[in-house]
């Protein structure tokens, strides 16, 4: 029997926002909870990293069209709505949150998350095989591919994790793979995945004769 995961939902806000730091998981969930309350225990709340172009200095020139997304089941949608019309301030950066719409998941048969981080897995092969677990234990069947170490900055600390692709997943894999998010640090824009422009439509699982 399939491990029970809650569908969940992405929220987009429009956002009016210039430049951000790069490197903002952190202070944009405690920006998010300063408005929204304390979150930190919000096992159904993902956030997505912002989305732009990455500058040499260190700043993000954020895409204020695709905006702020937030991945949750669709029960706790009212707990963020609060955030529309509200300013987030992000280390000395600000940005203005505006109206939001609601999107389904779709299955997509490659997913790339900007970062997995897993605690205690550093290195490639053996995050690789910490997250191929993660997998199984989700009934998930996918082809692992790595891509650069990146890091984050939370509390002071720094956190290591890697880009991360997954292919040729089927219908139902692919949505729970998008519901469950893997590794920690989902509400700072960790492990959160979304369809790749690579894979196509997901592949629906062989049935034998």
């Amino acid at each position: 029997m399939s491990q029970e995961i809650a569908p969940r939902v992405d929220i987009a806000f429009h956002l009016a926002a210039n430049l951000v730091p790069l490197d903002h998981g952190y202070a944009l969930f405690g920006a998010i909870c300063r408005i929204a309350g304390d979150l930190h225990g919000a096992g159904w709340l993902a956030v997505h990293p912002l989305p732009g172009v990455p500058r040499p200095d260190g700043l993000l020139a954020v895409d204020a069209r695709r905006g702020l997304r937030l991945r949750l089941e669709p029960g706790q949608i009212a707990r963020v709505l609060c955030l529309a019309g509200k300013r987030l301030e992000l280390d000395g950066h600000s940005v203005r949150v505006g109206v939001s719409t609601v999107h389904a998941i779709e299955p997509a048969r490659t997913l790339r998350a900007r970062i997995i981080v897993i605690k205690g897995f550093t290195e490639p092969e053996p995050f690789r095989d910490a997250l191929r677990r993660q997998l199984e234990a989700m009934e998930v069947a996918a082809r692992i591919e790595l891509g650069r170490r990146r890091t984050m900055t939370v509390n002071g600390y720094t956190v290591v994790g890697f880009e991360t692709t997954l292919h040729e997943l089927t219908a139902e894999g692919s949505l729970r793979a998008q519901y469950a998010g893997l590794g920690g640090k989902q509400r700072m824009g960790c492990g959160v995945f979304v369809a790749s422009g690579r894979g196509g439509r997901a592949v629906q699982p062989r049935v034998e004769a």
